[in-house]
């Protein structure tokens, strides 16, 4: 018999629903039971996956937010001048983007500002943020140019480089750039522009909508473990599954497709 348990817990006694990812508000959150809530199912789950406790954050207000993302709290209490915060921390993330109506699942590091505005001086880049372990990963032949052209080449996943007050830079399967290239995106970014980079795994309106709510949640997290590669590069301290065999994407694949979702 085949364990299709998620993360210990039966699919059954998750409560998550597709229509919970609305794209027209954004997550749903609000007014749910424990067992519907996106947030606590998958801090539960990646807590479970990991072994070690993770940290929320979200952007949004109210029933429904537009961004929820999840790091390692070892991570981020290692950071020398940094550990009260958690702009500086690689994370995954879920969000709904409402112009585009995709549902995207990745891992972000923020470069926050170079040069903050009085009033946010707490989200200037310091020295010791995962932004400069990432920024010195994009060199040609490096393990994060592997990871990337895997996962962008071959996997269908998306990336967002740049100003996050302006356009980004969308690098797709047929605008793969050269390391150093999207280096100098990066370093590009106007001081005072809130900056970052993002790799997702995007969702349709369609695919969400023909999917169940324990599929998707099967789906987000196998995402989040073929970013762990990514995301250990980026970090202090690195994370590990438990189960070794969907943990590393080293086989050149997303470790669970059985899901509707992946199937477009």
């Amino acid at each position: 018999m085949v364990d299709r348990s998620i993360a210990g817990v039966s699919p059954a006694s998750i409560g998550f629903r597709p229509e919970f990812l609305d794209f027209d508000r954004g997550i749903r959150v609000g007014n749910l039971k424990d067992h519907e809530r996106i947030t606590r199912i998958l801090k539960l789950a990646l807590e479970a996956g990991c072994g070690e406790p993770f940290v929320t954050e979200r952007w949004g207000r109210g029933v429904f937010w537009r961004w929820i993302g999840f790091l390692p709290r070892a991570n981020r209490t290692a950071m020398p001048l940094s550990s009260h915060v958690s702009f500086g921390c690689s994370k995954f993330f879920v969000a709904v983007d409402t112009e585009e109506r995709v549902f995207q699942c990745g891992m972000q590091v923020e470069r926050g500002y170079v040069r903050a505005p009085r009033e946010y001086h707490q989200c200037r880049l310091a020295a010791d943020w995962d932004w400069h372990r990432l920024v010195r990963q994009l060199r040609s032949g490096s393990p994060m140019e592997k990871h990337l052209r895997r996962l962008v080449l071959r996997e269908g996943f998306l990336c967002h480089a740049g100003s996050w007050e302006e356009e980004r830079c969308r690098i797709a399967k047929k605008s793969f750039p050269a390391m150093a290239a999207l280096r100098r995106t990066l370093d590009a970014a106007p001081a005072r522009h809130w900056a970052g980079f993002q790799i997702y795994y995007p969702f349709s309106e369609e695919e969400v909508g023909a999917s169940t709510g324990p599929d998707l949640i099967e789906a987000m997290l196998a995402v989040f473990r073929e970013l762990t590669p990514v995301m250990n590069l980026c970090m202090h301290v690195k994370i590990a599954w438990r189960n070794p065999a969907i943990s590393s994407g080293s086989e050149g694949h997303c470790p669970d497709r059985t899901s509707s979702a992946w199937h477009r």
